[in-house]
């Protein structure tokens, strides 16, 4: 998934331009807004997870998307602007951030696994399964990390090392990692993830459906429908967005012109810069405490001069 290109120069079109400092801007914007949605989700009303163990996969997602945009999308950046990438650096750099990339980025399409099929349950079933306890969420999702690293670490065991005229090959000396591994990860951060992601969220939407006609006996499930929204709407996204580009950049992409390459990358990972206004538009309880910070640090700004020059005389 990782592409070497050559530097920008002064002659170059807005095109190249764009395609090179984009990446930079989404991983400031990405930063920002993710780390403001896991700040929101971490206030005092999102603390009482045992009522939405949600909330802890919404978190984990906050922080993955933060990650991601330092791998790949960090490498575009440096190769289209300096002609270098770390994978590429040296031993350590390449033996890191090699086996990162496509860790961080199967780590956050299986988080969003679990998230459908956790509103899934929550809309489908009147009492609550094992999956929707609180502690078993955790469990969950270190689990989906640890499996996940591990499944990667062979890249860093053995991958990367010097080529007789100098440069890194990031392939084993052992066996043939590139380009097999691109191919199982277009299955293991895609093909997989969408099948499951869409027979659960069919399910959820059908059940949506239902709820629209619930009864005052069913009003307790009523809750979870907008969260479900913001959850469905993002995992929709996460396919739309995400499958094109792992498809042309595995099998296309010696065919494929650079703008398509560029469009495609660049919505790949603009995605993981979405979660906060998919939240604010589409997540009620996440909007008003949104807004209720911003109210607050409005007062507090005003009224902390007072108190100072009150205290002062």
């Amino acid at each position: 998934m990782s592409n070497d290109t050559d530097p920008v120069s002064d002659g170059q079109s807005m095109e190249s331009l764009f395609a090179a400092y984009y990446p930079l801007f989404v991983m400031i914007a990405g930063t920002i807004l993710n780390s403001f949605t896991l700040f929101v989700l971490s206030y005092s009303s999102f603390k009482k997870t045992k009522k939405q163990p949600t909330i802890h996969y919404m978190r984990a997602m906050a922080i993955f998307d933060i990650l991601i945009l330092y791998g790949w999308n960090f490498q575009h950046f440096l190769s289209s602007v300096y002609g270098f990438t770390l994978e590429r650096y040296n031993i350590p750099s390449c033996k890191f951030f090699l086996p990162f990339g496509y860790f961080t980025v199967q780590t956050t399409a299986w988080l969003r696994v679990f998230v459908c099929l956790d509103r899934y349950l929550s809309l489908s079933r009147l009492h609550r399964t094992w999956f929707g306890h609180s502690k078993n969420v955790i469990i969950i999702i270190l689990l989906t990390i640890t499996t996940l690293l591990l499944f990667n670490l062979h890249i860093a065991i053995f991958g990367c090392f010097y080529a007789p005229d100098g440069t890194i090959d990031i392939n084993s000396k052992l066996y043939v990692i590139f380009p097999l591994w691109d191919y199982i990860n277009l299955a293991v951060y895609n093909f997989i993830p969408f099948i499951f992601m869409l027979v659960f969220n069919v399910g959820s939407i059908y059940h949506l459906i239902r709820l629209q006609k619930a009864t005052t006996v069913q009003n307790s499930r009523i809750q979870h429908r907008s969260i479900s929204i913001a959850l469905l709407t993002s995992t929709f996204l996460f396919i739309l967005l995400t499958l094109p580009a792992n498809i042309i950049f595995s099998f296309f992409q010696s065919s494929t012109s650079s703008s398509v390459l560029h469009l495609v990358d660049g919505g790949l990972f603009t995605y993981h810069i979405l979660s906060f206004p998919l939240y604010l538009i589409t997540f009620n309880k996440f909007r008003k405490e949104c807004f209720a910070l911003i109210t607050r640090g409005k007062i507090t700004a005003r009224i902390a001069p007072r108190i100072n020059a009150l205290t002062a005389s």
